[in-house]
């Protein structure tokens, strides 16, 4: 049984279908949402207007899959999972596969007076129904606030504009996207937004939200210094936090997340989490990679290859968030193609310590960025953004970890035709 239906519940159920001799594997998948599984990585595109719900459906879910139906509580000595329908479903063997929740900041005047949900105006993303209510809520000229710089909040942020809101993103961190990029990389990416109108505040920290007189929804984001942020939309992306509250009611092992083995067991044999919820060797990951990886990975050992194990994942992110006017790039007009696509990769450390080699290049011209890290003979991060013509061979390089040539210029990693 999967608890789950996002990217790590779906991944696993297919492959059991894939590598499990017929009749051996009786799957039964609960999606607490009531939409067909999707891909959750798409939602801000779903949100621009570029694609409507059913084109991030993920492929149908082989066996039983039931839909929106919430699992309440595991009896893990009857092995059996209760849900909120009053319905029990049996187990041999149960996956959580629970992933994540948004983060709801403390700040003033976020909980509404009878403490269910959020005031009107003010939306989380991070499911389709989030998502829905956003994208029938914007309109062009509506006055929309955007709470975290990180790669969820550009993304709204980028999105809303996209449908002509005027956007404000606040990031309380020094830059957008602190966990990926440098202070350069983020200057990029702060001029692309800027350059769709979105206006960018970072060391911005939010006190509280200021309701209408009628108390009936938001009208205004106070900052912490007094400034009000007008807001017909406000939208919170500050991060998710894993969804243990099922473990932890069950009695299972939980630290930030649902810790397991490199087997993807938990203190429960028959119990094995992956994906957002789940914490291995005392790292979450928050990525879709290491959930399809885990998914593999646990599938192999359930069903043809018991000797498998998940060892962690070197796994990128990615974002792509349109394209970049080169006067946006470099500040000044030039010549040659009227726009310049960004792409973003990061990954890997992207800071480095004394005695690694580091190798930048900025192409004002092209409106693109590459910095990438070595450490003796390896590749341990990198930051690309603009063109991407390298990405797919750094990518390759560092998550196979296999040590670069010894003839090889630092110069000919970035650039796809030897440095010329």
């Amino acid at each position: 049984m999967v608890i789950g239906g996002g990217t790590a519940g779906v991944r696993l159920a297919q492959r059991l279908a894939a590598t499990a001799p017929a009749g051996t594997v009786n799957l039964t998948l609960l999606g607490e949402e009531p939409h067909a599984p999707y891909n959750r990585v798409l939602l801000a595109e779903v949100l621009a207007g570029r694609y409507g719900p059913g084109v991030i459906a993920l492929p149908p879910v082989p066996g039983g899959e039931r839909r929106g139906v919430r699992a309440v509580r595991i009896d893990r000595a009857d092995r059996l999972v209760r849900c909120a329908d009053g319905g029990v479903v049996p187990y041999d063997r149960l996956i959580l596969a629970t992933g994540s929740n948004p983060v709801l900041p403390p700040l003033r005047g976020l909980r509404r007076p009878d403490h269910d949900g959020l005031p009107e105006g003010v939306h989380a993303f991070r499911t389709m129904d989030d998502c829905l209510a956003l994208s029938a809520a914007v309109r062009p000229g509506t006055r929309a606030v955007v709470i975290g710089g990180g790669l969820l909040g550009v993304s709204a942020a980028r999105a809303l504009a996209e449908r002509g809101a005027q956007v404000v993103l606040a990031q309380q961190g020094e830059h957008l996207m602190e966990r990926q990029l440098d202070r350069a990389g983020s200057r990029l990416l702060r001029a692309q937004l800027e350059a769709w109108g979105v206006e960018v505040h970072t060391e911005c920290r939010v006190r509280g939200l200021v309701r209408t007189a009628d108390d009936t929804r938001v009208a205004a984001v106070e900052l912490a210094d007094g400034f009000r942020l007008d807001a017909e939309l406000t939208v919170l992306a500050c991060g998710v936090r894993p969804r243990t509250g099922l473990a932890r009611a069950a009695g299972l092992d939980v630290r930030r997340g649902v810790v397991v083995d490199d087997e993807l067991r938990t203190s429960d044999p028959r119990i094995h989490a992956i994906g957002d919820c789940a914490e291995h060797d005392e790292r979450l990951y928050g990525l879709a990679g290491a959930a399809l990886e885990q998914a593999d990975v646990l599938a192999r050992l359930l069903t043809v290859d018991p000797s498998a194990r998940y060892s962690g994942t070197r796994s990128l992110t990615r974002l792509t968030l349109g394209a970049l006017s080169p006067e946006a790039a470099c500040g000044v007009p030039l010549e040659g193609p009227a726009e310049v696509p960004l792409d973003l990769a990061a990954f890997g450390e992207t800071t480095p310590l004394p005695g690694d080699d580091t190798v930048q290049l900025t192409d004002a011209t092209r409106g693109t960025y590459r910095k990438v890290v070595v450490r003796g003979d390896r590749l341990v991060g990198g930051v690309l953004l603009g063109d991407l013509a390298t990405v797919g061979t750094l990518a390759r390089t560092w998550e196979d970890d296999v040590p670069l040539p010894p003839t090889t210029p630092l110069l000919h990693l970035l650039t796809p035709d030897g440095g010329s």
